[in-house]
């Protein structure tokens, strides 16, 4: 079975970083979050009545 020469090892691991380079952009960029409004809103009014 032949061995794999060092110029495809090198080729091999610059394949697999650009491929985990380009798959944390996408999940960086392609994901959305909504801020969520109504619980910012609600602790705002929220009153705390300490009883001792």
């Amino acid at each position: 079975m032949p061995q794999m020469s060092p110029m495809s090892w090198w080729l091999l691991f610059i394949y697999f970083i650009i491929l985990l380079i380009m798959f944390s952009i996408m999940n960086y960029y392609i994901l959305f979050y909504k801020p969520q409004t109504t619980e910012s809103n609600n602790l705002k009014n929220f009153s705390m009545n300490w009883k001792w």
